[in-house]
């Protein structure tokens, strides 16, 4: 009775499972199968993508629609229907997207609403049969890039919003970075709780680990879970040389109401003890608003602690593990404010941030800013 009316995306997928599931196991239910694998076969190929990413963008949803159809994978096949070729090859592709969003521990990165999500959850969806294949690096459809790199490991959000679903973040060109088993730039994922406020404070681009031009998001946030008026244009290159990998993206999210491009450059070493960043702001047309200032933010997870060094020209960031890093800035003033983590979607967890600001220049605004991993015993 749902299937008609479901929205787009996920709830489609789940009403299309329920309906095959019921015309399986229930009399007369023939008719209810083939308009379900009718529904089936559009999802298919409307939801995922070339790259095998999920059309929301989101980790989360993106787990539990390969869960949804891995579980239609085995119903058909102990049915002994073969009606769908096109789903092993689907969930082979999802597999790999979804090993792309996992950090060392096992979880998924932060990005549209997604949480961490229990890491043997996310081992028993990976272990089905169609479920193989290598992470991938670079996901152009879904709009997700990866570079691993020695214990290191940073996922960056490289791609225009969805359209489809809801809660998506403006979160466009952050990246969370774990090393080892340990978290150490994240966003601060989403609010799944009955505070709405809360809800759209930790959608905003503030709450993500990427540049703000006068705290204002880069896309505007719907009170029904929607964004507009975000980038509608996301350029990206990758090069990979000896090891080292470089990622140089940028946005238009700023261009309608500041008339700025937001471009950033992402780079990792070959070991992983070396990770640089330079986010430009470029104009591109006059406004009557232009923009004061820019803050580039560093969300760092609840287990990491931090500190300025005397001369406070650069932070220190102790991980549980006894490792330390050290991040240094050019062209902003740096500092460790307040912040807040929600891994889970469902708990606040106090943690803290590292924040560049500056005024933003009349033609062009470089800030570069470098992350190194400190030899033990220094």
């Amino acid at each position: 009775r749902l299937i008609r009316a479901a929205d787009d995306g996920l709830p489609q997928l789940l009403a299309c499972k329920g309906l095959i599931h019921s015309g399986l196991c229930l009399p007369d239910g023939e008719r209810r199968v083939t308009q379900g694998l009718k529904i089936l076969e559009n999802a298919l190929e409307q939801q995922v993508l070339a790259d095998g990413g999920h059309i929301e963008r989101s980790p989360s949803t993106h787990l539990a629609a390969m869960r949804h159809l891995s579980e239609l994978h085995a119903t058909l096949d102990g049915a002994g229907r073969q009606d769908v070729p096109a789903l092993p090859a689907a969930i082979t592709r999802l597999a790999r997207v979804l090993r792309m969003f996992r950090h060392g521990d096992g979880g998924l990165a932060l990005f549209n609403a997604g949480i961490e999500e229990e890491s043997w959850l996310v081992d028993l969806a990976l272990a089905q049969p169609h479920a193989k294949g290598r992470p991938l690096v670079d996901a152009p459809d879904v709009g997700f890039r990866r570079i691993q790199a020695g214990r290191s490991v940073l996922i960056a959000d490289m791609g225009v919003p969805a359209n489809v679903g809801r809660w998506a973040h403006a979160g466009t060109l952050s990246f969370e970075m774990s090393t080892g088993k340990e978290r150490l730039i994240v966003n601060c994922g989403p609010w799944r709780g009955g505070d709405s406020s809360w809800r759209q404070a930790l959608r905003a681009t503030a709450a993500h680990s990427t540049l703000t031009v006068d705290d204002t998001s880069a896309a505007s946030l719907g009170d029904d879970g929607t964004l507009s008026n975000g980038p509608t244009k996301v350029d990206v290159e990758r090069h990979d040389q000896e090891g080292a990998s470089w990622l140089e993206a940028s946005h238009d999210g700023y261009l309608g109401p500041f008339g700025l491009l937001h471009k950033r450059r992402l780079y990792a070493s070959e070991d992983g003890a070396d990770v640089r960043g330079e986010d430009t702001l470029m104009r591109i047309e006059k406004r009557a608003k232009e923009g004061r200032q820019f803050a580039i933010r560093f969300h760092l997870h609840p287990d990491v602690q931090c500190s300025m060094v005397e001369d406070r020209s650069a932070a220190l960031l102790r991980l549980p593990s006894g490792s330390a890093w050290q991040m240094r800035a050019s062209g902003a003033a740096i500092d460790i404010n307040e912040s807040v983590y929600s891994g889970d979607g469902a708990t606040r967890r106090r943690t803290e941030q590292i924040v560049l600001t500056g005024p933003i220049q009349e033609t062009t605004t470089t800030v570069k800013w470098a992350l190194r991993r400190i030899p033990k015993g220094s």
